[in-house]
């Protein structure tokens, strides 16, 4: 079992080689998506802030383009329902 600073690291580390959702890296990692929210925001500047500055880079860009994920999705849904 990890740690928290050997988890939150290994987190940041699978975000960014994968440009992941928080979403996409609580079920890898097991944990809530809260959680994994906390760590990236909080807990991560206090062990490395340069690992810290690229992930909330990816969170932003994440949260500006969720709309569109979202809309390819539904599109996606009704596009194998028709079939």
């Amino acid at each position: 079992m990890y740690n928290q600073k050997e988890r939150i690291l290994s987190e940041a580390m699978y975000m960014l080689d994968k440009k992941a959702t928080l979403r996409q890296t609580a079920k890898k990692f097991d944990v809530s998506k809260s959680t994994v929210h906390k760590d990236m925001a909080e807990r991560l500047y206090y062990i490395d802030e340069k690992l810290y500055i690229n992930v909330r880079k990816l969170l932003s860009y994440n949260l500006a383009n969720r709309h569109i994920r979202g809309g390819e999705a539904t599109k996606k849904k009704y596009l194998n329902l028709k079939k």
